[in-house]
């Protein structure tokens, strides 16, 4: 039950975002154009966008494939989605642990940071591999430990409340992806570091693409200006002499194959 009311919290916060996204996804874009060259070349294939948002990146495999689906948890982004995106995709309002399909029916799975929000992973890809065809792909990028680190060590001067989500490890990741079911075939592991006018630039930002839910967080609401005062001066150590405020992501991208049931 908990896991259910955390996965609606994330729908409802991106949700809010829907109308702001696109103008803050810089991230985004740079990782789902990183993906697109992890696509087969053939046309003739079913291939869903799991955590499609706003649809920007389903629009581009509409243009590509014969079947293109959109998933995504959040109503809102649906909506944006469906008004502003091409007339030939499907939307599908799902869970990605409870997905749509029957067993073995879809030839790719495209998912652009969507799966650090899944705790259960190993859960999730087991869905992904059951509608997969044997052969099929799942084609992903995600956020590893070490992203954020800027922000999370200056909220450690404040308090020891969670502030930024855990994010899975390297080898987290290579446990799930390699297994009887499936074999990670290719994976690339980079460190992206965003610019910021000011820690407030990043705050917003995150907030503009709905990524500002913590499920474990214990403290309800904006933190007290005092300790957002105290956490942007920790900040001020990772300042550039430039005045720019990084922030790091670290970005994992791969390409897992169902293996033959």
């Amino acid at each position: 039950m908990p896991d259910v009311l955390n996965r609606v919290k994330i729908a409802k916060s991106f949700g809010s975002a829907s109308n702001s996204y696109d103008v803050s996804s810089r991230l985004q874009r740079y990782t789902g154009k990183h993906l697109m060259s992890f696509l087969p070349n053939r046309t003739d294939l079913t291939v869903v966008d799991l955590g499609s948002g706003t649809g920007f990146f389903t629009d581009i495999l509409a243009s590509k494939y014969r079947q293109t689906i959109g998933i995504d948890i959040s109503t809102k982004m649906l909506a944006f989605a469906q008004k502003n995106r091409s007339k030939e995709i499907n939307w599908i309002e799902a869970d990605a642990y409870h997905l749509p399909f029957q067993n073995n029916s879809i030839d790719v799975i495209y998912s652009n940071l969507v799966i650090q929000w899944c705790d259960h992973l190993d859960i999730l890809v087991k869905e992904v591999l059951r509608v997969l065809k044997p052969g099929g792909l799942f084609i992903f990028s995600t956020l590893l430990d070490g992203t954020l680190d800027e922000l999370k060590s200056s909220w450690a001067q404040v308090d020891e409340e969670k502030h930024v989500i855990d994010f899975k490890t390297h080898e987290n990741l290579e446990i799930v992806f390699n297994n009887a079911s499936c074999k990670l075939l290719e994976q690339k592991t980079q460190n992206l570091i965003l610019e910021y006018q000011s820690v407030i630039h990043l705050a917003r930002e995150l907030k503009g693409l709905g990524a500002n839910h913590v499920p474990k967080e214990k403290g309800k609401g904006l933190a007290g200006k005092d300790k957002w005062n105290k956490m942007t001066s920790s900040y001020q150590d990772f300042q550039e002499p430039s005045g720019i405020y990084p922030a790091t992501y670290r970005v994992y991208s791969g390409i897992v194959v169902k293996l033959n049931d």
